[in-house]
């Protein structure tokens, strides 16, 4: 067993002081003081902990695996990285910064497949899904942000959403959707008549099944890491995306367990606004005022083999 010390030091008075503010300041501690009392009361408390805190030594700790992070990331110590997963610690460390921004997600527009109740395939827009795209472009427009950078998938109606946008664009392969394998292209009646026992055991366990020849939850997680790891980087990025794609990112940022990923909820025609705060992340859910189906499947109360097709298909979407 390899432990790994992570050690953030800061001594640049300005972060420390909007440190305390965006912070501190919010905390029981600090709700009858004002700003300045609340300031002076936690810069004393700095004090107090520098009295009795050790820091790491360059020296006489040389036999330690660390990372020292300075101001924020302005300089980095790394020392005796001893395996994958710590070097992933540090890269994962190296990457993330403070500067606020937003991430907006959202689905690509309504799927011509997406009115019939299939599930994947590579079909384009529906004519509600090009208005979407336009009402997107209005919205993003709104926004007025600086430096958007807009990601898709290298699926038909993600790219058709991003042009309608009229923004410049990047294809990741890694944000195509979840691959259904031989269900790909099937409505969930036909998986239930032609795969009883998959549509089953995918209902018992719904992050970790996957479809033959094709994908899981866990395996799209994987295949999202370098996404994910971008996306900590990077400062105001709009991703058009999938279904179970957006579940793994939105599970991310907002902590969700691998039990409640595989059923957030991620409508067509709606953004998601997140913008990362001290402890978490803020979310803003704007739909977009164009109707779309619905492709929310909840899991059904009767996951046994042994089950009705009706008891199957019970929490099945109204489709054409």
């Amino acid at each position: 067993l390899w432990v790994f010390f992570v050690e953030s030091v800061c001594e640049d008075p300005e972060v420390i002081a909007e440190n305390i503010v965006q912070v501190k300041l919010g905390s029981p501690d600090y709700t009858n003081c004002n700003t300045e009392e609340a300031m002076e009361d936690f810069k004393k408390r700095i004090k107090c902990y520098e009295n009795s805190y050790e820091t790491l030594d360059e020296v006489l700790d040389r036999h330690l695996s660390y990372i020292k992070i300075m101001d924020v990331g302005r300089r980095y110590l790394v020392n005796q990285v001893q395996d994958h997963i710590q070097s992933r610690i540090v890269y994962y460390l190296m990457n993330i910064h403070i500067t606020p921004r937003s991430i907006y997600l959202c689905r690509h527009g309504e799927s011509d497949l997406n009115v019939k109740g299939c599930i994947g395939g590579d079909s384009g827009l529906s004519p509600r899904g090009k208005e979407f795209a336009k009402y997107l472009r209005q919205f993003i427009q709104s926004q007025e942000i600086s430096d958007l950078k807009v990601w898709t998938s290298q699926m038909k109606r993600t790219i058709q959403t991003a042009e309608a946008v009229s923004v410049p664009y990047e294809q990741w392969k890694a944000l195509n959707e979840i691959d259904a394998g031989v269900c790909e292209e099937m409505m969930y009646e036909e998986i239930q008549q032609h795969y009883p026992l998959e549509f089953a055991m995918r209902d018992q366990d719904k992050y970790r099944y996957r479809y033959p020849k094709g994908e899981s939850y866990e395996d799209l997680v994987q295949r999202l890491e370098p996404v994910i790891m971008e996306l900590e980087r990077q400062e105001n990025v709009l991703v058009i995306c999938h279904q179970a794609v957006m579940r793994c990112l939105l599970a991310y940022f907002l902590d969700k367990t691998a039990e409640e990923l595989p059923y957030l909820k991620c409508p067509l025609h709606t953004v998601l606004k997140l913008t990362p705060v001290a402890y978490g992340c803020k979310v803003e859910s704007i739909y977009l005022n164009v109707d779309a189906v619905n492709t929310h499947r909840e899991r059904p109360e009767n996951v046994e083999v042994s089950r009705m097709a009706e008891e199957a298909l019970l929490t099945v979407p109204a489709h054409q």
